[in-house]
């Protein structure tokens, strides 16, 4: 880190960080950065999140880290044998926990509950366990029960659904007419199952039938009638990276509603220190219902449980071997 990255961070104290690949280079590198954020907020339990799903978005990977499967090789698994679908996923998500706390990362931006359609734009593609609600939601389950048994926090995504977006949020803003009946029966019931997890990562998708003026992540009536509503979460709600040019006006605009619609938090990922500088200024001190999401959140993490390794690895590549994928 910079000196200005550290002067920002002691001034700014964030609640937690997330890593991209641009923070990766080896184990030991990123072990001793993870210990620096920490020591710069003076909390050891400051989390510490990041994007490894397996597949295509994967922070960590080799020659230090393994490759994973991808969430549709884990469906297609599935779909030759549920029971066996579903310990594949467990043991992916089980052993990419372990190569997390070894880096002292805490947070896993997993599980995907996104149910994509035909003629969606790629974004989310093999990402996604399958094109059905209920398959979708218990292949989230298992992944999630295999990241708390190695001690990592999951995080649900991108709720109430990206998987109709036939836009790449990252890059424009995705709109969806599908009409809301539609969408509870397919799109939110996906996420419904999953709704005590811990916390939750925003879409930035405009949903025309719900509010068409407004993307989730900043709309007060999707988070209400149908995050918290409908789906029934409770737990921490976080954005998606507010520096996506699916949102528009400035990084303080988009903080300002972002926080004003409902999000307990602001993430904020392309590390351009002014723009932090914004996100900063423009969210409030954590307190409230939001604090108590939060340290609901932390408070639900496991210790990990013993898990050996060569063995699970062995036994993953068998199931994928399985179902043609490996």
């Amino acid at each position: 880190m910079s000196v200005a990255e550290r002067e920002f961070i002691r001034g700014a104290r964030p609640w937690g960080f997330i890593l991209f690949k641009r923070n990766v280079d080896t184990p030991d590198q990123v072990a001793a950065l993870v210990g620096e954020l920490r020591s710069c907020v003076d909390r050891a339990d400051a989390p510490v999140l990041i994007d490894q799903e397996g597949g295509r978005v994967a922070r960590l990977g080799p020659p230090h880290w393994p490759v994973y499967p991808p969430g549709a090789a884990l469906g297609a698994l599935y779909d030759l044998d549920p029971a066996l679908g579903l310990r594949a996923a467990r043991l992916s998500s089980r052993l990419i926990a372990a190569d997390l706390i070894d880096l002292g990362i805490t947070v896993d931006c997993l599980p995907l509950a996104d149910v994509p359609v035909a003629g969606a734009d790629a974004v989310i593609g093999d990402r996604a366990y399958g094109t059905t609600p209920a398959k979708v939601a218990a292949i989230a389950r298992a992944v999630t029960d295999g990241l708390e048994q190695g001690g990592v926090l999951p995080v649900l995504k991108h709720i109430p659904g990206h998987g109709r977006a036939a836009a790449d949020s990252h890059f424009r803003l995705p709109m969806v007419d599908t009409p809301g009946d539609e969408l509870e029966r397919t799109d939110f019931a996906a996420f419904k199952p999953l709704a005590d997890l811990p916390m939750a990562m925003t879409a930035h998708v405009v949903f025309s039938a719900l509010d068409p003026a407004q993307p989730a992540t900043t709309s007060a009536t999707i988070i209400q009638k149908v995050i918290r509503g409908v789906i029934g979460f409770q737990g921490l709600l976080m954005s998606d990276d507010v520096s996506m040019n699916a949102l528009a006006g400035s990084i303080a605009e988009r903080t300002r509603a972002t926080i004003n619609a409902g999000c307990d938090m602001v993430l904020h990922c392309n590390g351009k220190l002014d723009e932090m500088d914004d996100v900063a200024r423009e969210t409030p001190e954590l307190t409230g219902e939001a604090m108590r999401r939060a340290g609901r959140a932390l408070a639900s993490r496991k210790s990990p449980q013993p898990l050996d390794r060569p063995a699970a690895r062995a036994e993953l590549e068998a199931l994928m071997e399985r179902a043609g994928t490996a």
